[in-house]
């Protein structure tokens, strides 16, 4: 994986530390100095070769980046000099550099950059042609020009192109075009292993060519190398891809119309890159779990053990069963959560819920005396004048009481649900999305209800002038136990499909505007925007709700009953009678949603508690691993092992980890 380096971001290792370090792997002593070898660096202390059976020529083209005298010793000031330069911000192109001069003299010329070229894995399988006329633009037609740095990193750039078309002419031993699909997985496991996952290259040859056949032409060779050197911009183009669709997974043509942009990518690539992320389901789709598959992971190395520690804790996690113990508390912790923040979004938002139940229950024919109120604003204005401003939280106490484990239940069942219907690529069918909030929502009823009758029962008392006003103990003693649930037909009829709708529109709302990784103003945003639609389409059902919970006063009409209600309702005041408090209904959901969810996900994220789920790293091979370190690893010797694999990934420049193959084993190779 490639490293960006910027020297604002990367501290310069300390002198002191840097050399007690030095002294820690330096074996050998000239003239009282104090030396590292080519098995001190390369060995010991990046542990990139192997101390058994390492490669010498490996371990001694290594030692090289850093021995600026080239004389197989690694001095404190060369090994100070190493350290600075990884702080550079062109620390891949400073290393190939020093890798290819092998003189020292500050130039490179064709005899050097062939003598490199050659003890690299790939000139064991494909020789590399010198006389090529990339070489001979470059270092002249007799060969004697030398490049000084800004001129080898230009031709660096171009040799791996340059490499793996002779490569494919070599094997295309038919002289027709094409090479097999055996040959392109032998050409890429030696020429691009840094630049491959496990995944890509253990199916090599079951996409070699794509599904119809396995000969490979030019066209798809290129393409299949550009899609390996492009994968972290397709990441990009994906995540793009995402936000303009609000979906976790793309099509091809969303891809395609992504990668506008970017002229680079072509079509043919990303065929090829929808090949490999289909290879087990043919969804048609690409997830970001695909893409992750494709991603290349860095090359082992030897960690300390609290370093290993430190890489576990940052790979992915898999979330793994935890025992019924944990469950009830990790219960009991979303529990609180879920009521402390339906009490907030609750009492923000009480005064618009009194006026919109007043509203709701003003009937317009059927009654004793002229309309009460002419609209939700006098209806507001009247209360504070005739009842003061506390009027507007009559009703409140038994709402929190209730809120609690209503917010709860719904907050916790959705979740629940939707862990139940994530498929394993982590995305979540869009009626498992409504089946998840509906299940929240007539879960919650059992508690819903009982507060919904008390509370508007309290909230229409201010409208009795010089009536008798009873406290919610008196009403739950008059209403019983059966009483407290009536019009739970309404409730269910009202709560379940608003759950339905609310939870998948806040879902994809939250990922629209944030993506992945949404901000707390993005839960805020996504919540209001998700109350909208809900809160006003299920008005009819509040409305036939607040009709049969309300107790009648002398002259108003009774109802026996969900449909009774509806008939009676449509008779005296006509469709437009389901539809009061419609604003007000929209005023107090969608700001009081928004505030429950902002402030449930900020609680979430402030006491972070996992319950021992995600203490196991994921086993996915696909999953990218973060830079691998050890404890003496500082300054810009903390990128030293990403920058050897950045040199193998970005300029396919691998070089043999172990002894040589011999010449039998070569001719067997091909």
């Amino acid at each position: 994986m490639v490293c960006r380096f910027e020297s604002s971001q990367i501290k310069a290792a300390d002198s002191t530390q840097l050399r007690e370090i030095f002294l820690k792997y330096a074996s050998s002593v000239d003239k009282d100095e104090r030396l590292m070898t080519a098995a001190d660096f390369a060995q010991k202390f990046l542990g990139i070769v192997p101390e058994e059976g390492g490669n010498v020529t490996t371990t001694s083209l290594i030692t090289g980046a850093a021995d600026q005298t080239k004389d197989g010793k690694i001095s404190f000031a060369e090994f100070q000099a190493f350290e600075t330069a990884l702080r550079l911000p062109d620390a891949l192109y400073v290393l190939a550099f020093q890798l290819f001069d092998v003189d020292c003299n500050g130039a490179i010329d064709l005899k050097e950059f062939k003598d490199v070229l050659s003890k690299t894995t790939m000139h064991e399988l494909v020789p590399f042609d010198a006389n090529c006329p990339l070489v001979k633009t470059y270092f002249g037609p007799d060969g004697s020009r030398k490049l000084d740095y800004a001129a080898f990193s230009q031709l660096i750039q171009e040799v791996k192109s340059e490499y793996l078309r002779q490569a494919f002419l070599h094997f295309d031993t038919k002289k027709n075009g094409t090479i097999s699909a055996l040959d392109l997985a032998e050409i890429l496991k030696a020429f691009r292993k840094g630049a491959m996952s496990e995944f890509v290259e253990e199916h090599l040859v079951t996409v070699g060519g794509g599904h119809a056949s396995h000969t490979v032409t030019y066209s798809y060779y290129k393409a299949f190398n550009g899609m390996l050197d492009k994968l972290p911009l397709l990441e990009h183009i994906f995540s793009l891809a995402c936000r303009d669709s609000s979906a976790k997974e793309v099509t091809k043509e969303e891809l395609l119309a992504s990668s506008r942009q970017f002229s680079q990518v072509t079509p043919l690539e990303i065929d090829i890159l929808f090949e490999l992320c289909n290879l087990n389901e043919q969804t048609g789709r690409v997830h970001r779990d695909d893409l992750r598959k494709l991603m290349p992971r860095l090359p082992p190395s030897r960690l300390s053990a609290s370093a290993g520690e430190a890489q576990a804790s940052q790979d992915p996690y898999e979330y793994k069963e935890i025992s019924v113990g944990m469950q009830v508390l990790e219960s009991v912790y979303r529990f609180m959560l879920g009521g402390i923040a339906g009490a907030m979004g609750a009492t923000a938002v009480y005064p618009i819920d009194l006026v919109k139940t007043r509203m709701q229950n003003q009937r317009s024919t059927g009654m004793v005396g002229e309309l009460m109120y002419k609209n939700s604003i006098d209806c507001f204005l009247k209360v504070i004048r005739n009842e003061g401003p506390l009027g507007l939280y009559r009703g409140l106490l038994p709402q929190l009481v209730g809120v609690a484990p209503e917010k709860a239940i719904k907050l916790t069942v959705n979740d629940l649900m939707r862990g139940k219907m994530t498929r394993k690529d982590g995305s979540i069918p869009f009626w498992g999305e409504m089946l998840s909030g509906g299940c929240g929502g007539g879960c919650q009823v059992m508690f819903t209800n009982p507060l919904e009758i008390v509370k508007i029962r309290l909230q229409v008392q201010g409208e009795v002038k010089d009536g008798r006003r009873v406290g919610a103990a008196k009403i739950i003693r008059e209403l019983g136990f059966r009483g407290l649930y009536k019009g739970a037909s309404a409730c269910f009829m009202r709560d379940i499909p608003f759950s339905a709708i609310y939870f998948p529109t806040y879902a994809h709302m939250k990922s629209y505007l944030g993506g992945d990784e949404p901000k707390k103003v993005h839960f805020m945003i996504a919540g209001f925007i998700a109350g909208v639609p809900a809160a006003g389409l299920l008005t009819p059902a509040d409305v036939i709700k607040t009709r049969l919970q309300v107790k009648a006063r002398e002259g108003q009409r009774t109802y026996n009953g969900l449909f009774d209600c509806m008939r009676k309702i449509y008779a005296d005041e006509g469709g437009r009678a389901f539809w009061k408090g419609a604003g007000a209904r929209i005023c107090r959901s969608s700001p009081q949603f928004a505030v429950t969810l902002f402030t449930y996900e900020f609680l979430q994220s402030v006491f972070d508690v996992d319950f021992g789920r995600a203490k196991k790293p994921s086993h996915n091979k696909a999953s990218p691993l973060p830079p691998l370190q050890h404890s003496d690893f500082v300054g810009g010797l903390q990128h030293a092992n990403t920058t050897f694999a950045g040199v193998e990934r970005h300029f396919g420049l691998v070089l043999p980890r172990f002894a040589p193959r011999t010449e039998a084993q070569q001719q067997q190779a091909r």
